[in-house]
């Protein structure tokens, strides 16, 4: 059998052109190659916020675990019910939510109840308390047509069975699935281990902060943005700094990277002009294909898996400049690393407004433009550009609110026109 080859599986697809790769070819062909990582640890469900459930939740109990009131009022017996006739009843207990009425109640009888309290047995209908006239000490009178059998009522196990599935593995946890996890009297839950990410700039003229900035020089933002995209992920991190242009430098940072992460992050070196030698320190280690991707910011992106002292791990690497390193992560390695973390495959949320300008587009690429997403007049969300949309204006992506989508296929927008858009709240 032949070992498996990237490049290989990478030609099998349908006009497979690594200098013009669509967008939804390179997202699935990654999702393909990768799985997600060994590895499960049991935390205290306060430590589990943000992470991946390696295993379904089962319920171990009925919620709720008996029939119970919703309402503040007056439980009875629903057969006591008349269609067209108020009704009278005598009042013989209460029941409170902890602890609940035990004795037998006949018809023309009902137990004051509040919300959550037991119902008692045989009765199976709750009257709100402010439908009833109050009669003296024990009596209520119910005017007709309020209330019909079976209202009001909570049935045991309604909201979850003991045995079914509260929650399913690949579930990134939220508070409420810690509150809902801690009602099942569940102390400690079963996650995926951290994925470990280790990340670097490339470049002579990179300087980190606090160091001199030189004629020419810039400040390394995309380490900072890498950052913070992967800690809302909730990786484990690695950050190895500023690795300048020197074959052997990044051949070392490369090999302590791949030793000690599960996934590789660089940014920078990796367009057309850029130093030889790091396809060939790359192509050393393991197999990396480089692909220009059809796509506007970020054409240059590449991927493969490296190995270094009998450890392997996969690498991203992507462009240099500050907003395509973020599009290309956000497109591309964040499902990839969402994969390997175990965690359920669900699509960015899309939704639609209306450009409030002309912008400019020819078919044949996917283009991503930054955004400011606003209620119009008539009610109808609008969505306007940031200004310039280069690929090194950062700002632009601080001001925005939203990612303007414009597919592969689509040609230039008319102002009113529908566009598509990613919200960046939760994202970004």
């Amino acid at each position: 059998m032949q070992p498996f080859s990237l490049a290989a599986a990478a030609s099998c697809l349908s006009d497979y052109d690594p200098n013009a790769l669509p967008v939804e070819q390179a997202q699935q062909f990654i999702q393909q190659c990768l799985s997600p990582v060994s590895g499960i640890e049991r935390l205290a469900v306060r430590s589990a916020l943000g992470r991946v459930l390696a295993e379904d939740i089962i319920s171990p109990i009925h919620v709720p675990a008996h029939d119970n009131s919703a309402m503040d009022g007056y439980a009875l017996r629903g057969a006591d019910l008349q269609a067209n006739a108020p009704l009278t009843l005598r009042v013989i207990g209460s029941a409170f939510a902890g602890g609940g009425f035990t004795g037998k109640v006949a018809s023309g009888e009902c137990v004051r109840i509040m919300t959550g309290a037991p119902m008692p047995p045989g009765c199976d209908t709750v009257v709100p308390q402010e439908l009833v006239q109050v009669e003296g000490d024990t009596g209520v009178a119910i005017p007709a047509g309020v209330v019909r059998l079976g209202d009001n009522r909570r049935l045991q196990g309604e909201d979850l069975r003991a045995g079914a599935p509260a929650l399913h593995k690949g579930r990134i946890l939220k508070p409420a699935d810690l509150g809902l996890i801690a009602s099942l009297g569940i102390a400690e839950v079963p996650v995926h281990r951290r994925l470990r990410v280790a990340f670097f700039s490339t470049g002579d003229e990179l300087r980190s902060l606090g160091e001199p900035l030189e004629s020419g020089c810039v400040y390394d933002s995309n380490r900072y943005t890498l950052y913070g995209m992967l800690t809302r992920l909730g990786c484990e991190l690695l950050d190895m700094g500023v690795v300048r242009d020197d074959p052997v430098a990044l051949e070392a940072a490369l090999r302590s990277a791949c030793e000690n992460a599960d996934v590789v992050i660089t940014s920078g070196g990796v367009s057309v002009g850029e130093a030889d030698y790091t396809k060939e320190i790359m192509a050393r280690l393991g197999e990396v294909l480089f692909w220009k991707i059809a796509m506007r910011p970020g054409r240059p992106m590449a991927f493969g898996q490296i190995t270094s002292g009998g450890k392997s791990a996969w690498l991203f690497g992507l462009p240099g400049n500050p907003v395509a390193v973020m599009v290309t992560f956000y497109f591309f390695a964040r499902a990839a690393l969402l994969r390997m973390m175990g965690a359920e495959q669900t699509p960015l949320p899309m939704m639609q407004a209306v450009s409030q300008s002309d912008i400019r587009k020819k078919p044949g690429r996917t283009e991503y433009q930054r955004g400011m997403l606003s209620p119009g007049v008539d009610g109808r969300m609008q969505v306007r550009i940031t200004g310039s949309q280069g690929s090194g204006v950062l700002r632009s992506m601080s001001e925005a609110n939203c990612m303007i989508v414009l597919s592969h296929e689509q040609g230039g927008v008319k102002a009113d026109d529908l566009v598509d858009v990613i919200l960046f709240d939760g994202l970004v």
